[in-house]
């Protein structure tokens, strides 16, 4: 057997959907019992759901409506009598059915471009489904709308700006790969599937586990040795300042670097429960999440140097914000010429525009002299006290800065879409539907967490100053 038969072998092997669902079995997730078909034929009559007639990895069947038993899409929720929940019960965890039985649980959200909510599933071992749930949101908008905003809010304006960069650039090489390589998600049955929010994208590879790996690496590299110089600056004024006063020891100075294995823990770690959480929620074959790890990897070796000069170049160069907007909207253009419509366009164009806008807003910032990024010359010796009025403050940075960008994202969002519309002279009486067509979701996506994204590096922040929390 040749080398090139070998390896497509081994892709056949971790790209097989069996895996998956073994892993699911594994840690108690099965499939509730087959309905039979008297129970289906009520199913269609009662809760028929709209569909994409190109919806990935479909078994032959009629577009846009419920499929057959062999089908992926999982389109209606089980009835009680068949194993599933009972009336009105549909994301989140179904009530249970009694004592002796398994706790089901349903798709944590609807698929936003079909409305499609998934089957319910026997979830026997709860600790996990937590644990996977978790890890699954630490690729979602709930974390990124959370996550980047507290480090630029809180933390370290430079360190929070470069993880967007990075971030950016992983997720949007990400989906475009998904969209030239067009590889199904994994057939379902055998696999249960637990999520179906971006049941409608392609697979390869997972842009969970890309953002996974991205996001601790680099939190490690931009910040490991950071303050390194000024801890060795402190502890050589201080023990000067120790000897000159004839001190038999030197006072204790706060250490600003942290040991190098705890960010060797977290990086495995948080890589691994992203990564294990997309198997288990049915999303992801073995070999997507091992394609989006080496693929992350070897974006980092590549990109990873020019991080610096990127972020230099946003907030000094004088033509920054244009070209930052015309590159950022010409690659959003171009991802929505690669495939025909899925919800990885607009995810495509939500990313560029955040960092489009926290570009943007970084520069404007930088510009006013709002926010100085801490260096050797700006930090105290030992670094600030954490007190309880610093630890307040900081909680109410993130209440305020976060209640300030759910307004923008929902007047935004208010405003784009019936503009679009009526710019384009399409019809918005189905928001849904009409988010389908580019000249609507494009800007919708983009103008809307532009704004986002200047707001929190720009809006937010001269709030803070305004009111005394800076």
């Amino acid at each position: 057997m040749s080398l090139r038969q070998r390896l497509a072998q081994l892709v056949g092997r971790l790209q097989d959907p069996q895996k998956v669902a073994r892993f699911q079995r594994l840690c108690g997730v099965e499939a509730p019992p087959r309905r039979s078909a008297d129970q289906r034929e009520d199913e269609k009559a009662e809760a028929p759901l709209a569909g994409d007639p190109r919806l990935r990895g479909r078994q032959p069947g009629a577009p846009g409506g419920p499929q057959p038993p062999g089908s992926d899409r999982n389109q209606c929720p089980a009835k009680p009598d068949g194993g599933g929940a009972p009336n009105g019960v549909r994301n989140g965890l179904a009530a249970e059915l009694g004592p002796a039985s398994p706790r089901r649980a349903g798709a944590l959200r609807r698929n936003s471009l079909t409305g499609e909510e998934g089957q319910l599933a026997r979830v026997s071992n709860w600790p996990l489904y937590c644990l996977f749930c978790f890890g699954t949101e630490l690729g979602n908008e709930l974390f990124y709308i959370l996550f980047f905003p507290f480090w630029i809010w809180n933390l370290d304006p430079l360190v929070g700006r470069r993880l967007v960069v990075i971030w950016v650039l992983v997720m949007y090489l990400g989906q475009c790969t998904k969209d030239i390589i067009r590889w199904p998600r994994p057939a379902s049955p055998p696999v249960v599937k637990l999520e179906v929010f971006y049941n409608s994208e392609y697979s390869m590879p997972s842009t969970h586990a890309m953002s996974g790996t991205a996001i601790p690496i680099s939190m490690i590299l931009l910040t490991y040795g950071r303050w390194q110089g000024l801890t060795v600056l402190s502890r050589l004024v201080l023990n000067t300042w120790a000897q000159a006063i004839l001190l038999p020891w030197p006072p204790k100075v706060l250490e600003l670097q942290y040991p190098l294995i705890y960010g060797l823990i977290l990086i495995p770690c948080w890589c691994s429960l992203v990564c294990l959480s997309r198997i288990y929620m049915g999303m992801h074959s073995i070999l997507d999440i091992i394609a989006g790890f080496l693929y992350t990897i070897l974006i980092l070796a590549v990109f990873y140097p020019f991080v610096d000069l990127i972020d230099n170049f946003n907030q000094t160069h004088k033509y920054a914000p244009f070209i930052i907007i015309g590159l950022h909207l010409a690659l959003g253009i171009f991802s929505f010429t690669l495939d025909t419509w899925s919800t990885s366009r607009g995810d495509t164009a939500e990313i560029l525009g955040s960092g489009a806008g926290i570009a943007c807003g970084s520069h404007v910032t930088y510009n006013m002299g709002l926010v100085l990024d801490p260096s050797l010359d700006t930090l105290p010796l030992a670094g600030p006290p954490i007190t309880m009025t610093l630890f307040g403050k900081a909680i109410l940075r993130i209440l305020i800065g976060m209640v300030f960008v759910l307004i923008v994202r929902d007047v935004m969002k208010k405003i784009t879409i019936p503009l679009a519309c009526k710019i384009f002279n399409i019809p918005c009486d189905d928001i849904r539907k009409a988010r389908q067509h580019m000249e609507v979701e494009l800007p919708y996506r983009y103008i809307t967490y532009g704004m986002v994204g200047f707001s929190i590096t720009f809006f937010v922040p001269y709030l803070f100053f305004f009111i005394g929390i800076s």
